[in-house]
Parts: structure tokens; sequence; C-alpha cells
């Protein structure tokens, strides 16, 4: 029986990093770049208004106020994306647009409400000091500098960086593309009628949502049969399109169960137990150089082996150098016995603060796969392979899902 440690190292040997590719800039959220983006010019161009106003020189509104406002010759107007230069002459002032660039000779801009706004000639009510509301050329980027570092996650944010340099296309790691099959006889779809026998795919619909929340793509296969001639056909039709593909069920030993038949022939995928809970048989390795990772059909074992196990495999070939669940301690509200030799994941929801300390309060029976206690945890509780009790008031370390 191999150890959790020992199946999650097989399954991230089983993948590496995409390689490289060149994307328009809409395609890059989600993706991690494969490459420094450097500016290739200053941001701003130039010096530039940061808000709507008059340049001025502060030397024209010493002691401006109410009382006594600085009246000052208007010689025009100025908007962003003007590209004419303009000069300031002592005791005038230019009407400014946020974003225009400053005339020759203004050191100062005065905020709109602090004039009466005036076309012709204006009347300033404040003293402001030189170089306010002015955004200095190079102030947000210097031309050469690095603004986004290889292995940086492109969100929106990135997105308004990389356009506002002009930045039309940028080398990432691509998207993971996962195939999922969810194999048995009794799997129908949900929004079909209820019967006896008859199993809800749960399994295909819950992996498709936790990979695409770990930014790949998902391509999800209607259920397949216990069929070796079916299976073994849409695993090889799937080959195309699958950076890696992911089976759900047929890893028990009963007659019906045919992936490990299927799979031992076509490539190099081992099936073991694992010691761990809830799960027990898995299997992972490659078919015709695709990696392909086998998970219990159970939905709550099934859930819990993609955490453990696919999902770091999928930030690995992301681009990802963190592929692991944030883990913190908490303290237990009740207690359970768990299995000897085996590393137990249980289902719970985590409170609390890092000032006062953590919580976890166990979701449903730990003894039961169940869906509802699944649905309403934010964490697994991780209880090691030697603590065959676990007692209320234990801390135990939870890898954190929400």
């Amino acid at each position: 029986m191999r150890t959790v440690a020992d199946h999650l190292n097989l399954c991230l040997e089983q993948v590496a990093p995409l390689d490289p590719l060149d994307v328009l800039l809409p395609d890059t959220v989600g993706c991690v770049l494969a490459e420094t983006v450097c500016a290739p010019f200053d941001r701003p161009v130039s010096d530039q208004a940061s808000l709507d106003g008059y340049a001025v020189r502060t030397a024209d509104i010493v002691g401006a106020s109410r009382d006594e406002p600085a009246f000052l010759e208007v010689l025009g107007e100025l908007r962003a994306g003007d590209t004419q230069a303009a000069s300031l002459i002592p005791g005038a002032a230019m009407r400014i647009a946020s974003g225009a660039p400053l005339p020759a000779g203004a050191d100062t801009v005065v905020p709109l409400e602090a004039t009466d706004q005036g076309a012709r000639t204006v009347r300033v009510f404040v003293e402001t000091s030189p170089s306010a509301y002015i955004a200095r050329r190079a102030h947000d980027v210097a031309q050469g500098t690095p603004i986004l570092t290889e292995g940086t996650r492109i969100g929106a944010r990135q997105v308004a960086l990389l356009a506002g340099v002009g930045r039309a296309r940028v080398r990432v790691r691509p998207k993971p593309r996962v195939v999922i099959v969810s194999i048995g006889d009794e799997l129908v779809e949900p929004g079909q009628p209820a019967s006896i026998g008859a199993v809800f795919d749960a399994n295909g619909h819950a992996l498709a949502s936790a990979v695409a929340d770990a930014g790949a793509t998902t391509f999800r296969v209607a259920a397949v049969p216990d069929e070796h001639d079916t299976l073994r056909q849409t695993l090889e039709d799937q080959l195309v399109r699958a950076d890696v593909i992911v089976t759900t069920g047929g890893l028990s030993y009963g007659s019906a169960d045919t992936v490990k038949e299927v799979l031992s022939p076509l490539g190099t995928v081992r099936f073991d137990n694992v010691a761990m809970t809830p799960g027990k048989q898995y299997g992972a390795g490659t078919l015709q150089g695709v990696p392909i990772f086998c998970l219990p059909g159970d939905p709550v074992a099934a859930q819990v082996g993609y955490e453990i196990f696919i999902r770091p495999a999928l930030r690995k070939m992301a681009g990802w150098d963190d592929y692991y669940r944030p883990a913190l301690k908490a303290t237990l509200d009740r207690g359970w016995s768990s299995p000897r030799g085996r590393r137990e994941f249980v289902r719970v929801n985590v409170s609390g603060d890092p000032t006062h300390g953590y919580t976890a309060q166990v979701t449903g029976d730990p003894h039961e796969l169940l869906l509802s206690g699944l649905a309403a945890a934010n964490a697994l509780a991780v209880v090691p392979e030697a603590m065959t009790k676990v007692e209320a008031g234990t801390q135990l370390y939870c890898m954190v899902l929400d």
C-alpha cells in the first residue's frame, strides 16, 4: 500500500509545465506569465494633470484666497491626448483636463472647484504648492523597468497594465485542457427522472467545476458504461484535445469495473491502494503520452482525491510555483475514531481569525461519505496515519478549500 505522499509524487511526475505560447491579451486571463514584461516607454510619457483644473505658475498665485483671489488670463484649453506643445507665460493660466500634458512653464495645477471656472480670465481662490496635482513623467512606470515578472497569474488588473503599455500579445503558460470521463452503467445525467439503481453523475459536474476553478479548461464527456470497447474508444477519441484525462469510477474489484483492464495494455498507468480515507484505489500514468489520473467513483472520495492529487498536478502544468492549498491549525469541535495506518481527510467548516485562533466544526459523521457534509465544509482536517483517536479540542492542520 502506497502512502499519500508517494502517490502525490507519482501524479506530479506524470506532468510538466506546458510549453509557452504567445497569445492575444484577452486570452491571457487566468494564465501564468512565461516572460518578464518590461515597460516599452515611460508612463505617463510626459508631465500630466491628475485632475481637471488650471495649469498655472505658483509664483502667480502666491497668497491667493477667497477674499483676495489671483486674476489670470486664460490662454486656452488642453485636453487628454493633445500632442501639440503649449507654453505658459507669466500671469496666465491654461484650462487643463485630467491626463492632459502640462504646458511648459506651468509647475502646479489648481482644481476647478478652487476657481470661478472662467473662460477668458479666471479667479484663483487658493495657493497651491509646486507639483500639486501633477503626475510626473514615468511616475507610474519607467521605460525598461520590469512591470510584471514571469510566474505572475494574469487577471483584470494585470491586463489593465499590459494594455496600458501597449502590449497586444504576451507569452504565457496555456491553461491545461482537462477531459473528465465518468464511468458506470448506473450513471445518468441530472435532470432525468430518479429511478431505482440509477445514480446521477455528480462526479462529472463537480470535477468540471473544480478544474475550472483551478484555472484549467474542462471538457466533460457523457457518462460511459462499464464496457471495455466503449471505454477504450472514448479514451482514445479524447486524446486529440486532452492535456490530461481524469476518470472516475471503475476501480473496484467487481466484474463490471473495467478501467484497469482497459488501461493496462494501452499505457503506463499503475493502480495502487493508497493509505488514506476516503478513497482507496487510485491510478496514475500516461495514455499514449497523455497524463491520466483515475479517481474512485464515490463523489466525496473523488473530490478529496482531486484536491490531494490532481489539483497540484494541474497547477504544475499551468506554470504555478505553489501547487498546494493553504493550511492552518484549527481546534476540533468533537472527536471520533480514525483508522490506523491511513491518513484521514475529514470535512470541516473552519471559522475564526489569526488573533483568537480557529475552530473546525465537523460537517456530518466523519465515517460516512455525505455529499451534504462536503457541501457544508470549507476545509479538510488532516488526521495523521498514527492517530487513531481524535478528541474534541484536538488541533489539526486543515487544508482550506474556500
